[in-house]
């Protein structure tokens, strides 16, 4: 045996452990020095491979709201370009009043936009501080990308069914009997 430990050779010469014991652990701790494997990583190891994980995934976070905010400021984009695009001619003397933003806004059409707009043909959007006109089909495309600027459509029902079903229970107990009807 090549140069043992001091201790080790004193605890031999007494008698308490046996030489191959004494070789075992000897090459135990030369595989542990000198062993291909690698070292069990410190704590000061795991806590930066931790730290770079969360900021791999505090990274990964902020790339995907970047990236909704891009998409989201794409599609208002598009949504601006199909209305000026599309935007239909007002012209008359006709008001047309409607709420937006809980005040009471006014539109100066003539009597056929008129009509259009009560029957659905014709959608109000806004753009910026203006309120345009738009056709249903071209409305419609502007809602699939930014349905915020639509601000009036009575093509579409924004009546809840369950208001009206308690009107018509209510109304229902005032019901006339078919006996009494002229």
């Amino acid at each position: 045996m090549a140069k043992g430990n001091p201790l080790q050779e004193q605890l031999l010469k007494a008698g308490l452990v046996k030489k191959s014991k004494l070789a075992e652990v000897a090459r135990e701790q030369h595989k542990a020095r000198h062993g291909k494997g690698a070292p069990a990583p410190s704590e000061i190891q795991r806590e930066a491979e931790r730290a770079r994980a969360e900021k791999v995934e505090r990274d990964r976070a902020l790339e995907a709201e970047r990236k909704a905010q891009a998409r989201a400021a794409e599609l208002h984009a598009q949504a601006r370009q199909i209305l000026q695009d599309r935007k239909v001619p007002r012209s008359g003397e006709v008001e047309y009043r409607f709420t937006a933003d809980g005040a009471i806004r006014t539109l100066l059409v003539n009597d056929d936009l008129k009509k259009k707009l009560s029957t659905g043909a014709l959608v109000i959007a806004r753009i910026d501080d203006r309120y345009e006109l738009l056709p249903r089909v071209a409305a419609d495309k502007v809602r699939e990308r930014d349905a915020a600027m639509i601000v009036l459509d009575h093509g579409q029902a924004n009546e809840p069914a369950a208001a009206t079903s308690e009107d018509d229970a209510y109304y229902a107990q005032f019901k006339v009997p078919d006996d009494l009807v002229w």
